[in-house]
């Protein structure tokens, strides 16, 4: 029996160990020790160069940040790095952005609260859309210079001195969302000082941000696309007074409104988008958002528009004018509106059109206009100013 019982504890602890070595998580690299070398790097920039480490041999002082589009945390932070940046440009302070956040491996619902994601494309739109003034490089692909420097969120800051050893590392400062009048500036402490030729006061912060997107989290990105593809898609019919009321809007929700058909060739080409951006901002949780769809096909086609939009899988809500009036439609929808097709809306709550768009959307232009709408409403405490 006592053989029995250290067999069967055997047993459970190989089926533990083994359970501890499935769900053990993914290995990380260790952040770069204070007093460390500055590991080089060859990276391309948004401007169209590459850069390595000998591009900022001039610096007295290298701080390299690494950051990225999508993460509201570091959005939050761009203009003060520009700041950071003006304010000792001429000091000799040389500061480079990296984006070590694998593209592949960033969730359609991680981009909820952002206008572009983290491809290098997107990067060169971000970067000339805030006016950047440091060289931001792309680390996407392969992420060795975030396995040499061992970031843990963006953004992250490593201060190296003119020998190029690590004498800071951790937080630009130490307020999330906004600059504070009681914000310890540690980034900027620890220059000062450097540039002073002093001890750095506080050498070493933990950081609050976006974890890296690694690129072993694509296999999660691939579980979001089989879910969504599995989702529920139906359609109703609607009269000329249910889209009154839709385009009245009298619900909490900013929703974007297209109207379409399946014998358009232009609905054809955009739907996708429009059904993507509906996947990325569904699933804000302080202001909503909701994609609706309005089908103008002949009230005998139902089966048809159901297909298409199985075909999309556009989980969204989605309707079905019951009419063949067209006019009738057109001004149900919006007076404003020719009548071409496709026609897209995006409405505020309480009514107001804040974007309309007959024929073809520009994807970046919606997303722009949601993400403004979106800065707008945002609590005190995510304000970015």
């Amino acid at each position: 029996m006592g053989r029995f019982f250290r067999f069967a504890g055997s047993v459970v602890l190989f089926v533990l160990l083994g359970a501890a070595v499935a769900f053990s998580a993914p290995e990380r690299p260790e952040t770069l020790e204070l007093g460390a070398d500055a590991p080089d790097f060859n990276l391309p920039g948004v401007d169209g160069k590459n850069y390595t480490l000998a591009d900022f041999a001039k610096a007295d002082i290298l701080v390299v940040i690494f950051t990225a589009n999508h993460c509201p945390t570091a959005q939050a932070y761009e203009n003060r790095i520009i700041k950071l940046t003006n304010n000792y440009k001429d000091k000799g302070v040389a500061v480079v952005c990296i984006s070590s956040n694998d593209p592949r491996a960033v969730r359609l619902d991680e981009l909820a609260w952002t206008d572009v994601g983290d491809s290098f494309d997107d990067m060169k739109i971000r970067a000339q859309d805030k006016g950047f003034n440091f060289p931001y490089l792309y680390d996407g692909d392969k992420l060795e210079a975030a396995w040499a420097y061992g970031p843990v969120t963006t953004p992250h800051t490593f201060i190296f001195d003119k020998a190029r050893k690590l004498k800071f590392v951790g937080r630009i400062d130490s307020s999330e969302w906004r600059e504070k009048p009681d914000t310890i500036t540690d980034a900027s402490n620890a220059i000062k000082a450097l540039l002073a030729g002093e001890e750095v006061p506080v050498k070493k912060t933990k950081t609050f941000g976006c974890s890296i997107k690694w690129s072993d989290k694509q296999e999660s990105v691939k579980k979001e696309a089989e879910s969504l593809a599995a989702e529920e898609v139906t359609v109703k019919t609607i009269d000329t007074k249910g889209i009154n009321e839709l385009v009245k809007n009298d619900s909490k929700k900013l929703r974007l409104i297209n109207v379409w058909a399946s014998w358009c060739g232009p609905c054809v080409v955009e739907f996708p988008e429009l059904v993507k951006i509906h996947w990325i901002y569904r699933n804000r949780k302080t202001t909503e958002f909701e994609l609706v769809t309005i089908s103008a096909d002949p009230p005998k086609n139902k089966e048809g528009v159901l297909k298409f939009l199985k075909r999309f899988k556009a989980s969204s809500n989605n309707f079905h004018y019951n009419s063949d009036n067209m006019y009738e439609l057109i001004e149900a929808v919006d007076p404003k509106w020719p009548g071409g097709i496709p026609y897209t809306m995006l409405v505020k709550p309480g009514g107001e059109v804040i974007y309309r768009q007959m024929g073809m959307i520009d994807p970046l232009e919606v997303k722009r206009k949601i993400h403004a709408y979106y800065s707008e409403t945002l609590p005190w405490w995510v304000s970015q100013e």
